[in-house]
């Protein structure tokens, strides 16, 4: 099943994604519907699985992981249950993406040290080769959907998927 999101939907994904603790009333106000309107339409973004959690952002550096790497990892062969059991265990990997090309996997890495780093890379290192690169900065975070994009939702069953997504 596939849904359109409208102009209305859009707008509340973009104030839900810029200050997530909002209001539903506040909320309603800024995109212009009455509180039960607001709240209506959330719910049916959560329960089609649009809005997946709400989540504070953590600035890591305060938070004592200065040190934020991307690793490349070429993963061999097509068992990938050590990999799953090495992401759940490692609260240091922030996100694992699978991507086609020469790499399997894309890791977003947050340390304390170099030390500790080279610690969770040891770990991917035999599991596959990695190739890793150090974050000087991050002139773009992720920074949610944009309100003025146009996509669909999907639950998944045609092989869909959300459109205009980072």
């Amino acid at each position: 099943m596939t849904e359109n999101l409208d102009a209305t939907d859009r707008a509340i994904l973009a104030e839900l994604q810029r200050d997530g603790r909002v209001p539903l009333t506040e909320l309603g106000r800024r995109v212009s519907l009455s509180a039960s309107a607001t709240t209506e339409r959330v719910r049916r973004l959560e329960e089609a699985g649009v809005i997946s959690g709400y989540h504070a952002r953590v600035d890591l550096a305060k938070a004592g992981l200065p040190v934020l790497a991307v690793v490349r990892l070429k993963y061999p062969g097509n068992r990938h249950g050590p990999l799953h059991d090495l992401l759940r265990e490692r609260g240091e990997i922030l996100e694992c993406l699978r991507t086609t090309g020469e790499d399997c996997y894309v890791l977003k890495i947050a340390a304390s040290s170099m030390g500790h780093l080279e610690q969770v890379v040891d770990e991917l290192l035999e599991l596959g080769s990695t190739t890793t690169n150090l974050v000087y900065s991050e002139p773009l975070s992720y920074r949610g959907l944009p309100a003025t994009a146009s996509w669909t939702i999907s639950d998944g069953s045609a092989g869909g998927s959300v459109g205009g997504a980072r």
